[in-house]
């Protein structure tokens, strides 16, 4: 960790607001890409997001510093987020049962789309990435968009390394399918 880092870290917790603020700040997009790589849902991923910081300033205090920031930050999101997936499977699995037994329509209000991705590459990336189990999900985005190693993947995942190469493997060929059969369907 460098001094910057620290220093930073030692402000938030003191409770500087314009520390946090930049704490958060950039630290905001990597959060957000991973808890919504696991979730799918852009506005249940903007609030697991939020969920992951307001946790790791309270227990920022319990930090240390012989790991990485990121991977313990990360670390902390992909528990809210993969909280938050079993809830909503669970709420699924219930109106299912319950609309089964009672034979009730369940009308779900459509939420507002917030563009996510601008670029149209990665848009479709997304999309393809939004198609993969988070079994293979999880390790592509902590790999490539976050830069994580493969036994940082390993430690965040509570998986062997073989594993993570294994899923990492398997989801980039998956990847490749959607992507080259989506050109096809598109004209390209």
């Amino acid at each position: 960790m460098t001094e910057e880092q620290a220093g930073l870290i030692a402000a938030c917790i003191q409770g500087d607001e314009t520390a946090i603020a930049q704490l958060v700040q950039s630290h905001q997009l990597g959060v957000f890409r991973l808890a919504l790589s696991v979730l799918n849902d852009p506005s249940e991923a903007n609030e697991a997001a939020q969920d992951s910081f307001i946790a790791a300033l309270r227990a920022l205090k319990s930090y240390k510093e012989a790991s990485s920031f990121n991977a313990w930050l990360y670390t902390i999101t992909l528990n809210i987020s993969r909280s938050r997936l079993r809830k909503r499977k669970t709420q699924e699995r219930l109106k299912h049962t319950l609309t089964t037994i009672f034979h009730i329509r369940w009308q779900v209000a459509p939420g507002v789309e917030e563009t996510v991705i601008h670029n149209e590459e990665d848009a479709a990336l997304w999309k393809a990435l939004g198609t993969l189990n988070e079994k293979h999900r999880t390790p592509l985005v902590l790999r490539y968009y976050h830069d994580f190693t493969i036994a940082e993947i390993a430690a965040l995942m509570n998986i062997k390394e073989g594993t993570v190469h294994s899923r990492l493997s398997i989801g980039r060929e998956k990847l490749r399918v959607i992507l080259n059969n989506s050109r096809k369907v598109s004209g390209e």
